[in-house]
Formats: C-alpha cells, sequence, structure tokens
C-alpha cells in the first residue's frame, strides 16, 4: 500500500483535509470512488484522483453516477462512495440513496459544500443540504470546516471511520457526510499546512483496519409440531450463494418443507435433485383447488417477501403462522399476518431437534410442481414466436453457467418469475427492490458489470432503459462487458395487467406511455452495438457467448397487446390442466 508520506498532501489546509479523509477510507478498505463533476468537492476530488488505492471513476450525470455506485457496491458488498458538489447535485442522487437504504447497499455519500458563513445569503449554489437525504440513510453528519490541527485531523479520522463502519453495521445502507469547503479550493501551496508533515505519519493512520460486517451468533428455531408447513426463499443478494443455498437446503431437510425460491433468490440458481425446489407456484395458486388444497400452516420466510403478487395473496389469505427472518429489526412484514420476526441472516438460523419429518405434503407440492413445469413449457413452446415469456427461458438455458444477470423491475422480473425454471446453472441475479422502481436500470446495471469480474446481462423493457438513457455514457468507463436483451414492447407491459387497462381513454397516452425512438440510432450516438434480433434461436446463439468487453444492445421486439393477452390465457389454460 502507498504510504502516508506519498499520499498526503500537505500544499494547504483543504488539500490536507481531503487527503487525510481519503487515506482513512483506503485504510478502512474501501477501493471504489464515483466522482459527479463540479467546483465545490475539488479538494476530495484531488484527494481521490491522486490516491493509488482508489478506483476513481468521474460520472457526468449525478444520478447516473449514484445507481452505477450502488451497482458496484451491491456486486461487492463493500462500500463505495460517492462524491459531488454543492446545491442540487446531491438531490440527484436521492433515488438511488433510497433503493440503497431499502436493499441494504453500503453506499458512502458525501457531498461537498458552502461553509457555514455562505449559507442562507444567495450564494451560488448552495442550498440547505442538511439531512438531505431525511432518514434514508443510516448515519448523518455535517464535518467541521477543515483546520490544519491534529486534533481536528483526528477528529476527521475517527470520524470517517465510524461513518463508513455505519455502512455495513448493524445492516448494510447509505451514509451521508456533509463536507464544506472555504476557498482555496485547488491545491495553491501556502504554509497553513506544512507545519504538521513530521506530526501526521504512518502511526496516525496505523490503528485502522478493513471494516467488515458484524458476526451473528446462530439463531436456533424450535421446530414447529406440524408437517404443513412451506419455506418461502425470497429476493437476496449474497457475497457466498453456495453458503446460502446450503443452508435453506439444510432447513428444507431438517423440515421436510417444500422451498418455493423466488426467481431473485440464489436458490433458485442452485437447484439440486431432491432439494424441494418449488419455482411454479405462481401458476399453481391461479387454480384454486390446489391452493386450498396446499394451504400451509406455518411459513417460513427467508429475507423478503416473493416478487409473485399471486404467492402473497395467498400467503395472507392462510391465516399460517408466520416466521420472518431477515438481517435489519426493520418492520418487513407487509402483508401485516401473525408473524414473528427473527433478527438475524439466514446463514445463522438453525432448527433445534432431529425427529424425523413427514414430508407427505413436500411430496404434494413436487408432484404438482413437475406437472405444472411440463405444462407452461409446452404452453410457452406452441405460443407465438416473439412472446416476451420466451426470453427468459431461452436466457436460463443459454447463458453461460454463473453469468451475472440483472432484471429490471415492471415486466421483466415478473417474466422471470413465471418461466425461468429452477436449475443448477449458477446465474446470479441482481436487482433493484427495495424500492421495486425502474430508476436508474441501466447504470446499476453497468455497476454490476463493472465489478462482476466476468460478463453480465441486464433484462429490461424499453421504458425501464429509456428512463436511464444517460447510463450509456458510462460505456467508456466499463470495465468488463454487459449484453442488454432489450424487449421492446413500444410501452410500459406491466400496465396491461392492470385494472385501468380496461379505460381507454386515457390508458394508452398516460399509463402505456411509447414512446417513439429508434434504438439503433440512440446506441450509435453512444457507439455502443445494437442487433434487432429475428427470433428466439439467434437470441440464443447470441447470449450463448458473451462478449470479453463493451456493451451492446440485443432488441426483441415483441407485442404489448398480444404478450398481455396471451399471459393471461396460458395461465389460465395451464392452471386448469394442472388441477
Amino acid at each position: 500500500m502507498t504510504t502516508p508520506a506519498t499520499t498526503l498532501d500537505f500544499r494547504n489546509t483543504n488539500a490536507l483535509w481531503g487527503s487525510v479523509l481519503v487515506e482513512t477510507l483506503v485504510r478502512l478498505g474501501v477501493r471504489q470512488a464515483v466522482i459527479s463533476p463540479g467546483s465545490r468537492s475539488t479538494p476530495l476530488t484531488i484527494a481521490l484522483a491522486r490516491h493509488g488505492g482508489i478506483d476513481a471513476i468521474p460520472v457526468l450525470d449525478e444520478r447516473s453516477a449514484a445507481f452505477f455506485a450502488l451497482g458496484l457496491a451491491r456486486a461487492q458488498g463493500k462500500p463505495v462512495v460517492l462524491l459531488c458538489t454543492s446545491g442540487t447535485a446531491g438531490a440527484n442522487y436521492f433515488p438511488a440513496v433510497i433503493e440503497a437504504q431499502e436493499s441494504g447497499v453500503p453506499l458512502l455519500v458525501i457531498t461537498a459544500d458552502r461553509p457555514p458563513e455562505m449559507r442562507d445569503c444567495a450564494s451560488g449554489q448552495t442550498i440547505d443540504q442538511q439531512k438531505l437525504f431525511g432518514a434514508h440513510v443510516n448515519f448523518y453528519h455535517e464535518l467541521a470546516v477543515p483546520d490544519s490541527s491534529v486534533a481536528m485531523l483526528g477528529y476527521l479520522r475517527q470520524t470517517v471511520a465510524h461513518a463508513c463502519e455505519r455502512t455495513l453495521r448493524p445492516v448494510a445502507g447509505p451514509v451521508h457526510l456533509n463536507a464544506p469547503f472555504r476557498d482555496p479550493l485547488p491545491p495553491v501551496a501556502d504554509e497553513s499546512a506544512r507545519k504538521l508533515e513530521p506530526l501526521v505519519t504512518a502511526e496516525f493512520f496505523a490503528h485502522l483496519n478493513a471494516v467488515a460486517p458484524g458476526v451473528t451468533q446462530s439463531v436456533i428455531w424450535q421446530r414447529p409440531t406440524t408437517a404443513r408447513g412451506l419455506i418461502v426463499a425470497g429476493p437476496a443478494i449474497t457475497d457466498a450463494p453456495a453458503g446460502y443455498v446450503a443452508k435453506v437446503r439444510e432447513l428444507s431437510a431438517a423440515l421436510g418443507w417444500p422451498v418455493l425460491a423466488d426467481v431473485l433468490s440464489p436458490v433458485r440458481h442452485h437447484a439440486q435433485p431432491g432439494d424441494g425446489i418449488v419455482a411454479g407456484y405462481d401458476t399453481i395458486l391461479r387454480n384454486a383447488t390446489l391452493a386450498k388444497e396446499l394451504t400451509p400452516r406455518t411459513v417460513l420466510c427467508l429475507g423478503g417477501w416473493p416478487t409473485s403478487k399471486v404467492l402473497r395473496a395467498w400467503l395472507e389469505a392462510s391465516g399460517a403462522e408466520i416466521l420472518l427472518v431477515a438481517p435489519g429489526a426493520a418492520n418487513r412484514d407487509a402483508l401485516h399476518g401473525r408473524t414473528r420476526q427473527i433478527t438475524a441472516p439466514v446463514e445463522a438460523l438453525a432448527v433445534a431437534g432431529d425427529r424425523a419429518p413427514d414430508t407427505t405434503y413436500l411430496r404434494r407440492w413436487i408432484e404438482v410442481e413437475t406437472a405444472t413445469r411440463r405444462a407452461l413449457d409446452a404452453a410457452v413452446e406452441v405460443g407465438a414466436a416473439r412472446f416476451e415469456g420466451r426470453v427468459t427461458g431461452v436466457l436460463a438455458r443459454s447463458l453461460p453457467a454463473g453469468t451475472p444477470v440483472f432484471v429490471a423491475s415492471s415486466m421483466p422480473v415478473r417474466d422471470a418469475e413465471y418461466f425461468w425454471p429452477a436449475t443448477d446453472r449458477g446465474h446470479r441475479f441482481f436487482f433493484n427492490r427495495g424500492a421495486n422502481g425502474i430508476d436508474g436500470t441501466l447504470s446499476t446495471a453497468v455497476g454490476v458489470a463493472h465489478a462482476a469480474g466476468r460478463p453480465a446481462v441486464l433484462l429490461t423493457g424499453d421504458l425501464a432503459l429509456l428512463h436511464d438513457a444517460n447510463g450509456f455514457l458510462l460505456r467508456p468507463k466499463l470495465r468488463g462487458s454487459l449484453t442488454v436483451v432489450l424487449i421492446n414492447n413500444n410501452g410500459g407491459g406491466i400496465f396491461e395487467h392492470l385494472p385501468v387497462a380496461e379505460f381507454e381513454p386515457p390508458f394508452e397516452e398516460f399509463f402505456a406511455t411509447p414512446q417513439d425512438v429508434d434504438f439503433a440510432k440512440l446506441c450509435a450516438a453512444h457507439g455502443v452495438l445494437h442487433t434487432v434480433v429475428r427470433d428466439m434461436a439467434q437470441l440464443a446463439e447470441l447470449v450463448a457467448t458473451l462478449p470479453a468487453t463493451g456493451l451492446r444492445v440485443l432488441e426483441v421486439r415483441t407485442d404489448r397487446k398480444a404478450d398481455a393477452a396471451a399471459r393471461k390465457r396460458l395461465f389460465r389454460d395451464v392452471a386448469a390442466q394442472i388441477g
């Protein structure tokens, strides 16, 4: 590692302050910073850019920058710095900060600011940045105005160390530091900080170590007596999917319960024969007879509630006792059921007792799952050649094993939930489902791809992509590869499945909101490769081998209204067939 002798900048007070802050971050294990351009943040921008231990990445658009940082942090599970200037710049970070808070992603957001005497007096590019993100951060603090004394540098070091720790403990999430600076902002040499050069040495930072998530001891759950129980493996992102899946497998074996695995859970993508994995539950539960027959008495929900609205409604109506396992203490029970919450990671849960389980209920679920998977696959194959539901099946079969897959909200994540089967191919799913918005879809996916260390894929609709079109500006920064599978149905397909679709006007203009955009020209403007996919066979060929570098878009054009009708017909027919 570089030493303070080479990383600390004693040219003036601001330069020293910024370099001490950055050296502290590096000692704590921070390795990446995403920087939005601006003037007031100059001391920190220069300190980050000149430190050999930091990968500093400039990104023009603040909203895109924030989601790019979110993707980096989400893929690595480590805090990433996000830096901007004063004024409205930080406000553009807000959607990503909310997503980070809701989904537990470690971001250290630093907003530069004017000093107190320059506020509330109409000075340029100045707004009230105190607690700008409100309750959507784990911790907030306004740093002191830089001061060239050992005591104040000690305060800075300790405060930054605490802030960095709060991005990971007790639960991961964003932290906000507001950092005021007086002029001069560039490192114009003066004598204000030079006197500290013999005092601020390696020893000043020697006690700092990389921050790690807290260790949770095992939590013992007393085995319930009922055999009519099930495990719901909800959306989860983990740095160790194999260990996570092994724990869920252990729980299922100990209890003799089936595992209803959300497509956003690693469980669905590391399935082995005999695991008791059910992936077709959304279709199964559309059959009223089966829904009644399979009603559980106890539900163990891991991580978060599933994507499927049908499953959530069924659980809510079941009246079952629910045990919700989540790492944070926040209320995660949107169903308001008979719920107890265990605040612990899934990996910490263990079942007491060694009684041999009754697997009758499990076997019935697997019997129905087998019939449903067969019927679903057949129905999709005989449907329209360009049916959107086919895309997820092609990706599941054709993507290289272990591919990171970012899936957009709205219709893409639901089609993945419906049609992506349980496999052992180890695809690693990423998503922004904390707030369930389409904000920052492309930028987050580029961040994931940049951090992944192998070619990644984004599955998105046209509106989600257009909503974050400035994410294409990240192409020159991308270290790695991202293939965007674009389902272009000229509008918001999810709204076709809502009651408002029956009200025309104003449905098409105000809800479906089709956009007249030529994606080939949009991609060309950003130097992004673009291909219109002829059919599913070509799509399978194009994703079977992913490029090592670059950004490309594979556009699959579909018929929104025809596909909405096809989904409804398919679910109705398959649900009737399996009953």
